[in-house]
C-alpha cells in the first residue's frame, strides 16, 4: 500500500498472487465501476426494503447480494460454461466459431448465456469489449463470446447482443480471474451501491412498522370477500382437500393453479439449482 498500489491491484494479488500490468489494472477498474451501480435494480430495491425495517446497513447490503441468483448475476454459471466449451474446443482442435455455435444451440434463451435482448439500447457491454481491445487485454474468452454473439444473432428469432453478464465475465476471465472469483468480486463491488441505497433510504424515508402497510383494495385480485361461517357450520361449507380419482385430482389441481400465492402454478425444479453454477466438484482434490 505504501508503494501506491490501489484496490484493483490488490485484487490481482489476492486472487492470482501476481502484480498486474497497468493495462490489466485499468481494465479491472473499468469493469468494477460499471458493476458498482445500475439504478433501481431488484437487488437495489431489496436493500431499500430491508432499510425500511430499521435493520443494520450490513443486513441490507447482504439482502441485496443474496439476490444474485442465476437470472441476475450468473457469473459462475456463464464462466464455467464458457470455460468448459473453450477447453473442449482446444483439446479437440475445433475452431471457435463452430464450438460457440454448438454451445448457443444448446443454451439459447438461457439467462446465463450472456447474450440476450437486455442491452440492445445500452452500449455498456459492447464498450467493455472495445475497452479491453484498446488496452490490449482481450483474449480468447472475449473472442469466444463474440463468436457466441454471432451465432445467437443467426439462430435467434429476436434481436440479441452481448449483455453485462457476458461482457463482464468474459473480460474478467481474460484478466485471469476464475468464474467463482468474478462472482465474489462483483458482489462485493455491488455492495457499495447497495449501501448507498440503504443510506439514502433511511435519510429520506421513514421506517415501516409491522402492520403499517396493507395491500390497497384496488391492487387486490384474490377471491371475493365472503362472510366467515360460524364453527357450527364448518361441515356444511368445508371443502375437502382429498380426491378420489385421478380425474378428480387433475381437476382440483387445475383449479388450485388459479389461486395466486398457493404455489400450485410454480413449475418445480427437478435438478439441484446449485448445479447451475457449473462447478463440477467441491473440496480439496487429492
Amino acid at each position: 500500500m505504501e508503494q501506491g498500489y490501489g484496490i484493483t491491484d490488490v485484487l490481482f494479488v489476492n486472487f492470482q498472487s501476481r502484480i498486474a500490468s497497468l493495462e490489466e489494472d485499468q481494465m479491472l477498474n473499468y469493469v468494477l465501476i460499471l458493476s458498482l451501480e445500475d439504478g433501481l435494480s431488484m437487488p437495489a430495491i431489496m436493500s431499500r426494503l430491508a432499510a425500511r425495517s430499521k435493520t443494520f446497513l450490513t443486513q441490507a447490503c447482504g439482502t441485496s447480494i443474496l439476490a444474485f441468483g442465476h437470472a441476475y448475476g450468473a457469473y459462475s454459471a456463464f464462466g464455467n460454461m464458457v470455460l468448459e466449451a473453450v477447453e473442449r474446443a482446444e483439446k479437440d482442435g475445433t475452431p471457435m466459431a463452430p464450438a460457440a455455435e454448438a454451445l448457443v444451440r444448446r443454451k439459447l434463451g438461457d439467462p446465463a448465456l450472456g447474450v440476450s435482448e437486455l442491452m440492445l439500447k445500452d452500449p455498456a457491454a459492447q464498450r467493455m469489449f472495445a475497452r479491453a481491445e484498446k488496452l490490449g487485454v482481450a483474449g480468447k474468452y472475449i473472442a469466444f463470446t463474440k463468436e457466441m454473439i454471432k451465432a445467437a444473432q443467426r439462430l435467434s428469432d429476436t434481436p440479441v447482443d452481448v449483455d453485462m453478464l457476458g461482457a463482464t465475465c468474459a473480460t474478467m476471465m481474460d484478466l485471469g480471474f476464475t468464474p467463482e472469483a468474478i462472482w465474489a468480486i462483483v458482489a462485493v463491488t455491488r455492495s457499495y451501491g447497495a449501501g448507498a441505497h440503504y443510506i439514502e433510504e433511511v435519510e429520506r424515508e421513514s421506517y415501516t412498522r409491522l402492520g403499517e402497510t396493507l395491500t390497497p383494495k384496488d391492487l387486490y385480485d384474490g377471491p371475493e370477500d365472503r362472510p366467515v361461517p360460524p364453527l357450527k357450520d364448518r361441515d356444511k361449507v368445508a371443502t375437502p382437500g382429498r380426491t378420489g380419482t385421478a380425474d378428480e385430482w387433475k381437476a382440483a389441481f387445475e383449479e388450485r393453479k388459479k389461486l395466486h400465492g398457493s404455489g400450485f402454478a410454480i413449475i418445480e425444479e427437478i435438478h439441484d439449482p446449485s448445479k447451475k453454477t457449473g462447478i463440477k466438484s467441491v473440496g480439496k482434490k487429492v
